[in-house]
């Protein structure tokens, strides 16, 4: 099956997932809610929070990051896309979930409203509710683009008050709802904790201990100023990955000036066939800056792989159009090595688009991979020169574009330009890849 059909088949799973407990509580309804405007308001404010206690519970199970099941998604990025979405539709349900109920009290009386925004201190269920609501708004307001780019490690530790949010949500459920018939309740929220609670466990503790490998920096190789590979020699099992893919490396090196064991998602630029990992890092925050003059010899461990950028196998099966920019060179330099590798080619178009001559990364080693690739064309793009890349210079490089597979990886600004490009030249969705990283 192709992957986007696999990747919409997963998603829609997960969603369809999250109506199961509407289902069950649509079934438990009766005439009498829907007997009077407080009746029925009542009712609204039971149902957003069921199903923003399902979107909570599900987008938490989707966090937990183990290496393989972002696979059928289409990759971690997308999976997240996914989670991200979920997040926000169960902060907005559950942020209605008190003030639909307080509405529906407003109808018997004001005392009664009151009562339901601000219970009474025995009031344990009401009271866990709102402190998991509290805690969501705090985690969760970092991800919204209202409030600028969050910085990585902040966000990060913010958001593990994700796991006592679920916690306390999950209390408030269990002692308030009775909205579903028979053991309904107890069953659909059993199976959703169990989900919840084993994912936020293995990324707190169990990922740390079974899901990291341990690897020794072997060699730093300076590529060009603020740009380094390192080259990572197993300690005793390997990481077995596909071109594209990327891990989380975590150093332990108490002499860096940031990023002290510390995860960082990094692409890995080496061909799946070398006994050793390599990864490209370019000084972008405090971590990867620091990282840059760790030493030989120093402990890291890796944890993944994760991403799906590029078809597994490393062979070309029908022709493509790849389009670099920047860092964003790394996976493609990946699959250039393991398709030399293999002894392979393919009928592969990609275009390079830098600054100039002197930002462009690899430029000897990548110019030297396309002349030993069969049906391999490189083309150089320089912004200064050029301008931005138009949809002339695209047809102009590669007249059959609206036939290939296109995979774009760099910055957002030129992942979007190139998918306007294909859009227009008639190439769908499915048939447009891209690496978008986020915080992952």
């Amino acid at each position: 099956m192709p992957l986007s059909s696999t990747s919409r088949i997963a998603h829609g799973l997960v969603w369809s997932l999250a109506l199961v407990p509407l289902i069950f509580f649509i079934a438990g309804l009766s005439a009498g809610d829907f007997a009077s405007t407080a009746t029925i308001l009542n009712m609204l404010g039971r149902l957003t929070g069921v199903l923003g206690v399902a979107f909570l519970l599900l987008s938490a199970a989707l966090s937990a990051r183990v290496p393989g099941v972002d696979q059928p998604f289409g990759g971690l990025t997308k999976l997240w896309h996914t989670h991200h979405r979920m997040g926000a539709a169960s902060l907005f349900l559950l942020m209605l979930h008190p003030l639909l109920l307080a509405f529906s009290a407003a109808g018997y009386s004001q005392q009664a409203a009151i009562s339901t925004l601000f219970p009474a201190f025995s009031n344990t269920a009401a009271w866990m509710g709102w402190t998991a609501l509290i805690l969501m708004m705090i985690f969760l307001a970092p991800s919204f683009a209202f409030f600028g780019p969050p910085q990585y490690e902040r966000w990060k530790h913010i958001h593990a008050l994700a796991g006592p949010a679920v916690i306390f949500a999950l209390i408030h459920t269990f002692m308030a709802s009775r909205t579903m018939p028979g053991m309904a309740d107890t069953v659909i929220w059993s199976i959703f904790a169990l989900l919840a609670v084993g994912a936020v466990s293995w990324r707190l503790l169990f990922s740390q201990r079974i899901g990291r490998l341990d690897y020794t920096v072997k060699h730093v190789e300076p590529v060009t100023d603020g740009v380094v590979e390192l080259t990572l020699e197993p300690q005793d099992k390997p990481l077995e990955y596909e071109a594209g893919n990327f891990v989380y490396l975590t150093p332990f090196d108490k002499h860096l000036d940031a990023g002290d064991r510390e995860e960082h998602p990094y692409t890995l630029s080496s061909s799946p066939l070398e006994p050793n990992l390599r990864i490209a890092i370019k000084s972008l925050g405090d971590a990867s800056r620091a990282i840059q003059s760790i030493d030989p010899g120093t402990k890291v461990t890796v944890e993944g792989p994760y991403g799906r950028f590029f078809p597994a196998g490393g062979r070309v099966e029908s022709p493509e159009l790849w389009v670099a920019g920047g860092i964003g060179i790394t996976p493609f330099l990946a699959r250039m090595r393991h398709i030399q590798a293999l002894q392979s080619g393919g009928d592969i178009v990609m275009i390079y688009a830098v600054q100039d001559e002197s930002r462009a990364l690899y430029a000897d080693e990548i110019r030297e991979l396309a002349l030993q690739i069969p049906g391999f064309v490189l083309v150089m793009h320089y912004f200064y020169h050029e301008g931005p890349v138009s949809a002339e210079f695209l047809h102009r490089h590669c007249p059959d574009l609206g036939h290939r597979e296109i995979y774009i990886c760099g910055p957002l600004p030129l992942n979007e330009l190139i998918k306007q490009h294909a859009h227009h030249a008639g190439v769908t969705h499915n048939h447009i890849h891209s690496e978008e990283f986020e915080l992952l």
